[in-house]
């Protein structure tokens, strides 16, 4: 009889332990051979300082994170998925000077342009770009006057990392051309033909992996991941934390103004493949210091603001009405000038501004008004929109916009207009008040097609403006100027306003004020 020696369990147990500390000991080995990249990503950043109230935000703060994401992985990079110049008040101020001073001290990396780099015109971009201490990277836009890519941007960067290349390009919307300011000498070409020839071109460079960093809507990023090659795709333009899956490619967005930082991590293989891709949204608040130098640089322009505010920007003849009993319940001076900024800003049939976004709550002037009291007077930084919409929106709009007077003391849905006047019946029941409407001096038609301006507010639903969702949308929040830039804007180029209130607004159950 053959006998078995039995191993003791404590035995047993050593050998299957030490057999798992040599495979362990095996995958490490492969492991630290493998390479380990980290990009940290924002895109649409238009303030230096924390927003909300100081609890979000901030480059300062990113700048501290930074720093302990390169203590932790040798090989960051930061980028940016575009718009950073503009809008801001600051920026209307400086021409986006601050925001590269502060990106230079953060240690931005890449930069893809975005549609609001073009704000200020091609020329005050260019001035710009030769102030970054960083690459900016826009494949698709081109300079008429050399052919080349405009302001000399390359059309992809390759980094190489212990031996593994990435290449990185930029792309952002055509659209720029119609929503922006760029100008007759720049030219956006398709983004989907731009990639289809470079990806390969970066891949026969050795590119074992290609990242775009793009400004394009979600539905653009998809087609794009379809289109080419990539491998990641770093984007911007929606100003919400996205994330989805086209094909095998990743897309992952930020929201606005540095609120998260997204971390993406890379893992290359010893043999030039992409093994892995993990992402986080880290939230930037106010639990995290500030990098002390990039904060000094903050401070500087924010005292330089400060000083700009209070500079005129223009006068007015006429004392403007800024009441804030009167904006949420009657036609006012102000109101008529306000809409006709929006309206002109985009160019529509006609605007609607809800009485309370209007504030202020006195009387400015008559004589000279400051950046400070048009953004007293406006302090939401809401983007003007353009939508499509037909007389029967538009009539609802009106009668939502009157539905509330006697309900509450001050709604704020009440509308200010241009290109439009109305007349309504207090006495009659909500939903059927208004009893005459004409735009632009022919009678409101219900299956006629309008273009309206409108805040971005409103085209959500705010106050109650339900009847916009839906709506087709020619110049959407990521492209449209925000109100206070529109207004001020409007008041610069006149030098000096003398607005009256023009009848536009006619309520049948009470004598004029």
């Amino acid at each position: 009889m053959l006998n078995r020696r039995l191993l003791p369990r404590r035995v047993a147990r050593a050998l299957a332990l030490a057999l798992c500390a040599a495979v362990s000991a095996i995958a490490q080995s492969a492991a630290d051979h493998s390479v380990r990249v980290t990009l940290l990503q924002l895109n649409d950043v238009y303030q230096i300082s924390p927003v909300d109230q100081g609890t979000h935000g901030g480059l300062a703060r990113v700048a501290a994170l930074r720093k302990k994401a390169l203590a932790e992985s040798p090989h960051t990079l930061l980028l940016l998925a575009g718009d950073t110049l503009s809008p801001s008040v600051a920026s209307h101020t400086f021409k986006g000077r601050q925001m590269i001073a502060v990106w230079n001290a953060v240690g931005l990396d890449y930069a893809a342009l975005g549609n609001h780099e073009f704000d200020f015109g091609s020329e005050a971009l260019l001035d710009r770009m030769r102030e970054s201490r960083f690459t900016w990277l826009g494949a698709n836009v081109i300079d008429r006057r050399t052919g080349k890519p405009f302001g000399g941007t390359p059309p992809y960067v390759l980094r190489e990392f212990d031996g593994a290349k990435i290449g990185f390009f930029g792309l952002v919307t055509p659209d720029t051309k119609r929503t922006s300011k760029p100008g007759p000498e720049v030219e956006f070409l398709d983004p989907l033909e731009t990639a289809a020839r470079l990806v390969p071109e970066m891949r026969a460079r050795g590119a074992v992996v290609v990242v775009a960093i793009t400004h394009l809507s979600m539905a653009q990023d998809k087609q794009l991941a379809r289109t080419a090659a990539i491998d990641l795709i770093v984007g911007g333009h929606e100003h919400s934390v996205l994330q989805s899956l086209a094909g095998r490619t990743p897309i992952f967005k930020m929201g606005s103004d540095a609120r998260n930082l997204g971390r993406i991590e890379l893992h290359i293989s010893a043999g030039g493949k992409l093994e892995s891709i993990d992402w986080e949204a880290i939230p930037v608040t106010s639990s995290i210091p500030e990098e002390p130098q990039t904060a000094a640089v903050v401070a500087e322009y924010e005292g330089k603001l400060a000083k700009e505010l209070d500079l005129p920007v223009g006068r007015t003849s006429v004392a403007l009405d800024a009441d804030q009993h009167a904006n949420r319940s009657r036609e006012t001076n102000l109101g008529d000038f306000v809409a006709d900024a929006y309206r002109a800003a985009v160019g529509a049939d006609a605007a609607l501004v809800n009485g309370g976004s209007i504030r202020g709550n006195a009387a400015y002037g008559p004589g000279p008004l400051t950046k400070r009291d048009i953004l007293t007077l406006l302090p939401f930084e809401n983007p003007i929109v353009e939508v499509e919409v037909t007389g029967v929106v538009l009539r609802a709009a009106l009668e939502h916009g009157v539905s509330a007077l006697g309900e509450e003391r001050e709604p704020g849905r009440f509308p200010q207009v241009s290109g439009l006047r109305f007349a309504y019946d207090g006495r009659r029941p909500a939903g059927s008040r208004v009893t005459a409407a004409s735009v632009n001096g022919k009678p409101l038609e219900d299956s006629k097609t309008y273009t309206l301006a409108l805040s971005a507010f409103l085209l959500a639903g705010g106050d109650g403006y339900k009847m916009f969702r839906g709506a087709r949308i020619l110049v959407s929040p990521e492209e449209g100027p925000v109100e206070f830039a529109v207004v001020l804007a409007a008041l610069a180029a006149a030098g000096e306003i003398a607005p009256r209130v023009e009848g536009r607004i006619e309520r049948a159950d009470l004598a004029p004020p």
